[in-house]
């Protein structure tokens, strides 16, 4: 069950900015696995080595083998991260910088910029790596939308902070599909700053010519829910695919004016049609 409004409260609109990672394709998983894998190395690295014991005078017996060092009970510091809970607080949505840096300034490490680009660096070799050996799916319900869209005249936008945006989209074979893309490249060409700052999604509506008050934004990230509603998007819709107990109220806070699991919940009921 959901808060879902009536369809034609998208179709009403002229346009409509998806995100990519977790609402287009089904990356976000790939992306919080690389994260994990990056930060986890980090934190380990950064743990203190338990204190030194002195010698046994028999050898170890199997249960006494010495152990891989793990971070120090109760140490807030070096939790591994949570490819949920940390992934949606800290990552989701922002530029590999400004997550790299967001996590790391909440575990209290007090990154340098050196370090905050070495562990970037790390994500990304890590995810380029783990999207080769998994490939690339799409949500059938936000493809269906988007078909739908544009058979309705209404242009699409895809969104991402991510450099890999166009080439996720051409793996998924979706990238024909959408008007405009703007992505981590364009982005930093552009010098545009990261999700929460509506900057990104701003650019797309620019593109199509739509002025955000006419444009939906259909986000998975707080931090890009949050980016629609500080950019006077007319609607903002919270794609929430965990489904847990409180993803849905969170992207609700966080600005979304309707929360669905799929995408497909948004198509017009056959007898409905399309509004005009």
């Amino acid at each position: 069950m959901t808060d879902l409004a009536p369809a034609h409260r998208l179709w009403a609109t002229r346009a409509v900015v998806f995100d990519t990672d977790g609402v287009i394709t089904d990356t976000a998983r790939v992306h919080a696995a690389a994260w994990k894998a990056a930060f986890d190395a980090h934190l380990r690295a950064r743990a203190p080595r338990p204190a030194a014991t002195p010698p046994s005078p028999r050898p170890p017996a199997p249960q006494d083998a010495p152990r891989p060092a793990a971070a120090p009970a109760g140490d807030p510091r070096f939790a591994p991260f949570d490819e949920v809970a940390d992934y949606l607080r800290y990552v989701d949505g922002k530029s590999r910088l400004d997550g790299a840096a967001a996590f790391l300034a909440a575990r209290g490490t007090a990154p340098s910029p050196a370090t905050v680009r070495a562990v970037a660096a790390e994500k990304e070799r890590l995810f380029t790596e783990l999207l080769r050996e998994r490939g690339v799916r799409t949500f059938p319900g936000t493809v269906r939308l988007v078909r739908a869209l544009r058979g309705a005249g209404v242009p699409v936008a895809a969104v991402s902070a991510s450099r890999h945006a166009r080439e996720v989209l051409a793996a998924a074979r979706v990238a024909d599909l959408f008007d405009v893309c703007v992505d981590g490249d364009e982005a930093a060409r552009l010098r545009l700053p990261g999700k929460p700052d509506p900057a990104l999604f701003l650019e797309a509506a620019r593109r199509l010519a739509v002025p955000p008050a006419r444009c939906a934004v259909a986000e998975d990230a707080l931090a890009g829910v949050e980016a629609g509603r500080r950019g006077g998007f007319g609607l903002v819709v919270g794609v929430d695919r965990a489904a847990g107990p409180t993803t849905g109220d969170a992207l609700r806070r966080a600005g979304a004016d309707l929360v669905v699991h799929d995408l497909a919940e948004l198509l017009p009921a056959p007898r409905e049609g399309v509004p005009s």
